[in-house]
């Protein structure tokens, strides 16, 4: 089956679905790429503004942490070049006119040792040993502070950045920071933000501090194109699903709906019926209307037709049945006079030949009687009742010396038509003939027996009946009768010692 036949076999919603898909839906198909990639492009610029964000962050920490080092170690190298003594008063002069600075500080020897101090700083001693020239940073081991150490000739330097310097330094960037955590090997501190940031719907950037010895995780929110925007990108797809429930709805309202009342009021109809009973309000359309006024004009001609037809054909089977009728009496007639010339025969062998002329002539008249119920009741000839009136009539015209003369049936009820039962009533009236004037002191036994759907097995069982003997005159003139009734049945005779069988055509059982 091609694509056009399937396509023809759909029901009008279906292909009204389909066409409408083809023509809407690859537009919005396009616009909702397009869109997409827009979004795309639209999220990646956001998440850069972010990045950018967190970069600026970090450079407000990076500056202030470079602006107290550079501040520590100039203050600390011109402290400690006129000796140790009141080298933190002479440092902390250099540092009160550098703005922006950490006032608090301490002085150590180059192995560690701490030498002065202006405030308690905590425990530095588990910051690493620094060289002239070098600046380390990092979190610092008793406070949540950053603390940077500055190696001077002659000593070090170590000074804190509190807290809350630090997230002036970031807010103060001008970026919107929703979160910023710093961390070095061992510690961690959380400068600006909640407990946990995982909770939150932030952007998180990580960015080195210093030497590298301090890392910033900043977080920034999450900017996204949001729902309505995804929303209005779903427009095309939402026209495509509007326009086909709208046209589904109308087509089903307006068409689909009438037609199938209209279509089962139809197949409710039923022959013999008044009138067609459809209904009457089908809907706004005018066209299924005068369709419906139409189908009620077509049925009313129909039936009326069909009344005529249904006389007609009555009064032909009055005819046909009146015929056969005619011809059943005609053949009756026909036998009685037989039967009365053969009682006034001079000699023997007329008289038997008026009798097996009586005998298929009363066998032709039982077929047509029961020919004549066949068409009362159109089911075939039953072989049943036709075999027992037949062996009812062979008996009673049989000859004096056959008086006796015994005919058993077994029959099963079965159908047939009437070609195949006049072949029957002679094939069994030319045998049992035979049979009577030949050994009418042996009964004959007549089965009927079902062998398939469309067939039945006829079996005659008798002693007179030899195939060995078809070479005698008489018998040969037998032989040749049975053959020819036989071929009529379209089955081939099966002769054998004391018995003969036929298959017989006959009707489905019920």
């Amino acid at each position: 089956m091609t694509a056009g036949e399937r396509f023809q076999r759909l029901p009008t919603g279906a292909k009204l679905f389909l066409i409408l898909t083809a023509a809407i839906l690859p537009i919005g198909i396009a616009l909702v790429f397009f869109g997409r990639n827009e979004i795309r492009e639209a999220n990646a610029a956001l998440q850069g503004r972010s990045d950018d964000q967190a970069q600026a962050a970090a450079e407000a920490i990076e500056g202030l942490v470079a602006r107290n080092a550079l501040a520590l170690r100039i203050a600390a190298n011109g402290a400690l070049a006129d000796g140790s003594v009141q080298a933190c008063e002479r440092a902390r002069r250099s540092l009160s006119i550098a703005p922006g600075v950490a006032q608090d500080f301490e002085l150590e020897a180059p192995d560690g040792t701490p030498l002065c101090a202006t405030a308690k700083i905590g425990n530095t001693g588990s910051l690493p040993l620094t060289a002239p020239g070098d600046i380390h940073v990092q979190i610092a081991p008793s406070d949540d502070s950053l603390a940077i150490r500055a190696g001077v000739i002659g000593g070090m330097a170590t000074s804190l950045i509190p807290l809350e310097v630090i997230q002036n330094a970031a807010k103060n960037s001008g970026q919107k920071i929703e979160a910023l955590v710093l961390r070095d090997r061992t510690r961690e501190i959380r400068v600006i933000g909640p407990p946990d940031v995982r909770n939150l719907r932030l952007q998180l950037t990580e960015r080195k501090i210093g030497n590298g010895g301090v890392v910033a995780r900043i977080g920034t929110p999450v900017q996204r194109i949001t729902i309505i925007d995804r929303l209005l990108l779903l427009l095309p797809l939402l026209m495509w699903v509007t326009a086909a429930v709208i046209t589904w709805l109308l087509v089903s309202r307006l068409l689909l709906r009438p037609l199938k009342r209209l279509q089962r009021g139809v197949a409710a109809y039923e022959p013999g019926s008044e009138t067609l009973d459809v209904p009457h309000k089908l809907g706004p359309s005018r066209e299924i209307q005068e369709l419906r006024d139409a189908f009620a004009r077509t049925m009313a001609r129909v039936e009326q037709s069909d009344r005529e037809m249904a006389a007609a054909l009555e009064g032909q089977r009055r005819l046909v049945r009146e015929v056969h009728h005619r011809v059943k009496n005609n053949l009756q007639v026909v036998a009685s006079l037989l039967n009365i010339h053969g009682r006034s025969a001079n000699t023997t062998e007329a008289r038997a030949a008026y009798a097996g002329i009586s005998r298929r002539v009363g066998a032709l008249s039982i077929v047509h009687r029961n020919h004549f119920a066949e068409m009362e009741e159109s089911r075939g000839i039953a072989v049943r009742p036709l075999m027992s009136e037949l062996a009812a009539e062979l008996r009673a015209g049989a000859p004096d010396e056959a008086r006796g003369f015994a005919i058993d049936l077994d029959v099963d009820t079965v159908f047939t038509t009437q070609d195949v039962a006049v072949a029957i009533a002679f094939l069994v009236t030319e045998i049992v003939e035979f049979a009577m004037i030949h050994c009418p002191q042996e009964p004959i036994e007549i089965t009927l027996r079902r062998s398939s759907e469309l067939t039945a097995r006829m079996t005659m069982s008798n002693r007179v009946l030899d195939p060995d003997k078809a070479g005698e005159p008489e018998k040969a003139q037998f032989e040749r009768i049975v053959t020819g009734l036989a071929k009529q049945l379209r089955s081939p005779l099966d002769r054998k010692l004391g018995r003969y069988s036929v298959d017989l055509p006959v009707f489905p059982p019920v």
